[in-house]
């Protein structure tokens, strides 16, 4: 019934069940809409969520950043 509801096949949501990772990504979530899941996908998906993401990309960042200065026209001269 489910694979019916998300059109695909049985053999694919078995693959699903099983972790199988060649499965697309649309796949995952036409089966999380006929189960009705499908709003949390988008807090699975939230950077906010993802604590090794921010740490990994707070890591990245300069530690110190220098402005350039401006240089000024002097219209007297």
């Amino acid at each position: 019934m489910v694979a019916e509801r998300a059109f695909t096949t049985r053999p694919t949501l078995r693959r699903i069940e099983a972790g199988d990772h060649t499965v697309g990504m649309g796949i995952y979530a036409a089966v999380l809409q006929a189960l009705g899941l499908l709003d949390g996908l988008a807090q699975v998906a939230a950077p906010s969520n993802d604590t090794i993401g921010l740490a990994l990309s707070s890591e990245a960042l300069p530690e110190r950043v220098r402005l350039r200065r401006r240089k000024v026209k002097n219209d007297a001269g």
